[in-house]
């Protein structure tokens, strides 16, 4: 009997299913012992389900081919194989709620990639190296619940990743006003070129929902729990536009900063540099050794050359030079697929398991 945790995966066909699923292959805690998705795909060997429709490079894992889908919607006798659950279900906000309550009312803890509870009071959404203490707010939402160890905690959008912890790296300096562009990737939309081959040579000047999001969810993150529920952080005030473009993986943003305090350039790398938190600290197994990088050189970050810096966990930085309006200004990098959803939500189920949130059933 393997010790490894038995892993549910909701919503496993899909791009961020799959890279659960790539991800978790070899897993020194956990073991994908379920896949779950809907009714369509339900009954079918994970392979069947899949057929041409596997968007990872590299291989499908064998230990996955055979398992027979099971339907996302039986709850209970999905919930009854696992010890906790990972979801990337593609349904509506509503419907994603009503879902992952229901597992974790099973006593399932959930760990999902999706957006629908990032925004309830009671619900951790966590960047593990910046707001680990906001899993402390798990016991509250038990007792909504009326749960004794089933939760749902998720981590933030993708478009933050390249540039929220670059800013808690800073937060001596009290960045207090910024300005951010990003250029996303297709793989945001669950999108290859041979899905999309319209955006080959093209930039969509809008992605829905998404401004708002790396707007407001830095300050969720930045936030503290009072009273039960986490109350997002007034500063810094954040404006920022969101551009698809035809790149396949890697989040670029450009972005511009105010500070109270005056730092030196010297003083921003190395805080950069030296940034770490509570997965460096435990050698978490998805953590990166080292968070962010700095690239001296003018033509750095770069998608090509970067993006996989530290198995695409970690955050490439350059350019950081003074601006003529703002304080300074930089460009991030990161892995959109693996650090801005799936990784993300792996670190934070490693997280979970080392606070003593997840265990075997």
């Amino acid at each position: 009997m393997s010790e490894k945790l038995k892993v549910g995966i909701l919503g496993g066909t899909g791009m961020v299913g799959q890279r659960f699923i790539s991800l978790l292959e070899n897993h020194p805690w956990f073991e994908v012992t379920t896949i779950a998705a809907s009714p369509r795909s339900a009954g079918k060997t994970y392979a069947e389900a899949v057929e041409g429709r596997w968007k990872m490079t590299t291989p499908m894992p064998e230990a996955v081919k055979d398992l027979i889908v099971m339907n996302v919607n039986e709850v209970e006798k999905v919930a009854s194989e696992v010890d906790f659950v990972f979801s990337a279900v593609d349904m509506s906000k509503e419907e994603i709620k009503k879902i992952e309550e229901a597992y974790a009312k099973t006593e399932t803890p959930v760990v999902s990639n999706n957006s629908a509870h990032r925004w309830t009071p009671d619900v951790p959404m966590v960047v593990p190296e910046i707001n680990p203490q906001h899993m402390d707010v798990i016991k509250f939402q038990k007792e909504r619940l009326g749960t004794k160890r089933g939760f749902v905690a998720v981590k933030p959008n993708c478009s933050i990743q390249s540039y929220a912890p670059v800013l808690t790296a800073w937060k001596e300096f009290e960045p207090y006003e910024v300005v951010a562009t990003t250029y996303q990737a297709i793989s945001g939309a669950g999108k290859t070129f041979a899905d999309w081959p319209e955006m080959e040579g093209n930039i969509i000047p809008y992605i829905g929902g998404e401004e708002e999001k790396s707007e407001k969810e830095p300050l969720r993150i930045w936030g503290e729990i009072k009273d039960g529920v986490i109350v997002p952080a007034e500063e810094p005030k954040i404006t920022c536009q969101c551009i698809r473009v035809p790149v396949l993986n890697g989040h670029t943003a450009a972005v511009f900063v105010k500070f109270r305090k005056k730092p030196t350039k010297e003083q921003l790398i190395e805080k950069l540099t030296s940034f770490s938190g509570v997965p460096q600290e435990l050698k978490l197994p998805s953590a990166p050794t080292q968070f962010i990088q700095y690239l001296e050189e003018d033509n750095r970050p770069q998608v090509t050359m970067d993006v996989d810096y530290e198995k695409g966990m970690g955050v490439s930085v350059g350019r950081l030079r003074e601006d003529t309006i703002y304080d300074w200004k930089f460009v991030g990098l990161s892995h959109n697929t693996v650090r801005g959803a799936a990784g993300g939500a792996v670190l934070c189920a490693e997280l979970l398991k080392a606070q003593g949130y997840i265990e075997k059933k």
